[in-house]
């Protein structure tokens, strides 16, 4: 018996959605989850303080701070200072983001982040626990143990390939280098993923996300292609099996970056494909499959 292929779907953090909760001082949040992820898309006024517990935080989030956002992260002791345009790696247990001027914060977890799964705008779709999506499978702690990990994404830019790729634990994001142009129409890439989703996540300008949906044996649930528009922030969950493809479109500047829960294993066997794969181990299942993998 064949498992519905499930809708795509689009959360819009541009103003035109309410957003799943506003804090007193104005702070305004957006929850949406995969099957395996949670992303928090957060507006924040100067000073506010992003805070998890030890009793909500059991493995790493992620934090993306785009370029004209600063921020202080608090974990273990340690604190760091970020001037943005940056990745930070934020270890289990009790910390805080303080963002000093305001601005937009993006913060990734996986599905043991229960508390977020509870508050997502599209928890509904969920209620059947996505049997189309493999289980999320912790990979290898990182070398030297969890602690705060700063990325400077400027330190992460290659002449071959747009890609900047990196993972934790539970996770892993595709930061693209920001697009100097509107994609070239005769290069798309139309794919589908079998067992995982893929959020894609607009951080500046706007896409189009193309979608198709595989016919299945009942033709009731066949869908019509979709060609979605999309602003700036806004973030498109793509189930297993749906072909999909991301326009850019304006001028210039336009930012993406694309989601998995767990770390993708043919992106991770790709030698120096993964900026901080030094740090991450790959599960014992992958070990000789491919040559060391280095830092790139």
């Amino acid at each position: 018996m064949s498992v519905k292929v499930r809708a795509a779907h689009t959360a819009r953090y541009d103003g035109t959605s309410v957003p799943t909760r506003q804090d007193k001082d104005e702070t305004r949040h957006w929850v949406t989850r995969a099957a395996n992820f949670v992303v928090v898309a957060t507006q924040a006024v100067a000073g506010t303080t992003l805070q998890r517990t030890s009793a909500q935080q059991v493995d790493e989030y992620m934090v993306l701070l785009p370029e004209d956002v600063a921020g202080q992260f608090e974990a273990g002791g340690e604190v760091i200072l970020s001037p943005g345009d940056s990745l930070t790696i934020v270890p289990p247990g009790d910390s805080s983001v303080t963002v000093p001027q305001g601005g937009w914060v993006y913060r990734v977890f996986s599905q043991l982040a229960l508390d977020l799964l509870a508050q997502a705008d599209n928890a509904s779709q969920y209620a059947d626990g996505a049997p189309d999506v493999a289980p999320l499978t912790s990979w290898p702690a990182p070398v030297g143990g969890y602690r705060l990990r700063h990325y400077a994404l400027a330190d992460h830019v290659r002449s071959d390939t747009t890609m900047r790729l990196f993972r934790s634990c539970n996770l892993m994001v595709n930061i693209f280098l920001p697009s100097k142009a509107p994609r070239d129409v005769r290069k798309m890439t139309p794919h589908s993923h079998t067992d995982f989703e893929q959020g894609s996540l607009a951080v500046r300008g706007r896409y189009i996300h193309h979608l198709r949906y595989p016919w299945t044996p009942d033709l009731t649930t066949w869908r019509e292609d979709e060609h979605g528009e999309v602003g700036s922030p806004s973030l498109l969950v793509v189930p297993p099996k749906v072909i999909h493809t991301s326009q850019a479109i304006g001028t210039a500047g336009m930012r993406l970056v694309d989601i998995f829960a767990p770390p993708r294993d043919d992106f991770s066997l790709k030698p120096g494909l993964v900026c901080n794969a030094a740090e991450y181990p790959l599960p014992e299942r992958l070990q000789g499959v491919a040559g060391p993998v280095s830092a790139a």
